[in-house]
């Protein structure tokens, strides 16, 4: 009698638990559906993999999830990893501004040497393969275009020149063609910056000078002259940080003697 009654009181409690388990379960999940719901209703929608996610349902399921940081959307920017922060109920600091590409070298095939004439296919990264390329600077842009054939936006283009640039008001900074590059000559700068250096090469000036006409020599006018500039100079090649005040970016520019100092929206 004892042991039937034991039975039955064990039988009764682990239905009970079971029954709470199922509810809360049920409870949990709700909550989870509507924060995905919440979160993926404000996605961007550019579906471009910038955050690292097959998509942006994908990156919105895995933040609610707690599977993801917050603030890894380049296109939403800091306003959506605010509006984010507040669907999941917690604070984030330091969150991404908007960025765009910006393709850092003007060296176009009137002004750059070539050291070797290339015939195989019209793609940057096979032809990098081939002794980095068949210009003179190892670090140049190589003009085969990769970088326009993976921007889903449309942002990328050839100018009258030859230079490969980026339309700012197109891209939004999915930081596909970054990755594509095998040069690492595409940089993703702030969306708001009014000058970027347009050069990429980390060579002395004297070899610059050889076989690029509008490559940075690493003379130090911009930051010694224009310490205001943001302009700092380090393994020969000039740089904006645009965390420091840009007073003299202006000046810099129109003082540096190769004019690789340009307006990111001429």
């Amino acid at each position: 009698m004892n042991i039937l009654l034991a039975v039955v009181i064990i039988t009764l409690l682990g239905g009970v638990l079971g029954f709470l388990l199922a509810v809360a379960e049920k409870k949990l999940a709700t909550e989870k559906d509507e924060k995905f719901a919440a979160l993926e209703a404000i996605m961007p929608g550019a579906n471009c993999g910038g955050c690292g996610f097959a998509g942006c349902s994908a990156y919105a399921e895995a933040v609610s999830k707690g599977e993801a940081h917050i603030g890894l959307c380049p296109v939403g920017g800091g306003a959506l990893a605010q509006n984010m922060s507040t669907i999941m109920g917690v604070e984030v600091e330091g969150t991404p501004d908007k960025r765009i590409a910006y393709i850092c070298c003007h060296g176009d095939v009137n002004h750059t040497q070539l050291k070797a004439k290339y015939n195989g296919m019209f793609d940057c990264v096979a032809a990098s393969v081939l002794f980095d390329g068949n210009k003179g600077c190892q670090y140049g842009c190589l003009h085969m275009h990769s970088c326009e054939h993976v921007c889903d936006q449309e942002a990328i283009y050839e100018d009258a020149l030859g230079n490969m640039m980026v339309d700012p008001d197109k891209c939004i900074g999915c930081g596909k063609c970054v990755r594509v590059c095998p040069h690492k000559v595409i940089k993703l700068i702030p969306f708001d910056a009014d000058y970027v250096v347009a050069c990429n090469s980390r060579d002395p000036g004297a070899k610059v000078r050889k076989v690029c006409e509008m490559g940075c020599i690493g003379c130090k006018i911009c930051s010694n002259k224009f310490p205001e500039s943001g302009c700092v100079v380090e393994n020969n090649l000039s740089a904006i940080d645009y965390s420091k005040p840009m007073k003299d970016i202006e000046a810099a520019a129109a003082a540096c003697p190769r004019k690789t100092i340009v307006k990111v929206r001429p």
